[in-house]
């Protein structure tokens, strides 16, 4: 199979999305095992000036639609942001995937040049290049949000590792 920008794309935003929901899940398993609300880890910020647990979780799935929809021109589903538990969370994951799952195979494919402009923030935008963007802007931003996920629950004592972090690619043959 020839590489594509759609193969090379969502099927490594899938994965880390459904990676992401594992993390969730061992979450949610810890706060019923230690007896705690798992609240306590939606709300979590490991600093003052971070954004919590729950909001990673948006951006992660945010970056992830995004990404896909501004290349390929398809629109993104809307979500109403308001999710406040895990259990809202896992859903949130889900209806992303979901949508992923619907993009047609060959939705990004030459798009690798067409001029992409996205918000930076909440005044500014910045233009790249589809493949640029794809690579260097948006994939990292999901991978980024999912590892703080991931460093949020290891703070807090939920007993993840590197595997559960990469469960997914367990999968991959």
């Amino acid at each position: 199979m020839a590489i594509t920008l759609t193969n090379s794309t969502i099927p490594a935003i899938l994965n880390i999305l459904d990676n992401l929901s594992h993390l969730l899940e061992k979450a949610q398993v810890d706060s019923k095992t230690r007896g705690y609300d798992s609240k306590v880890l939606v709300d979590f910020r490991m600093a003052p000036d971070m954004l919590p647990l729950k909001t990673q979780v948006l951006i992660a799935c945010d970056a992830a639609k995004f990404c896909v929809a501004r290349v390929s021109g398809l629109e993104a589903p809307k979500f109403a942001d308001s999710e406040s538990s895990m259990e809202e969370l896992q859903e949130r994951i889900k209806k992303t995937t979901d949508w992923l799952r619907t993009v047609p195979a060959n939705a990004l494919d030459g798009m690798e040049d067409e001029q992409v402009t996205f918000p930076v923030g909440k005044e500014a935008t910045k233009t790249m290049r589809g493949q640029d963007y794809v690579f260097f802007w948006a994939v990292p931003n999901v991978y980024f949000h999912v590892t703080t996920v991931y460093n949020i629950l290891r703070h807090n004592g939920v007993q993840i590792g590197k595997r559960d972090y990469l469960v997914g690619s367990g999968n991959l043959v």
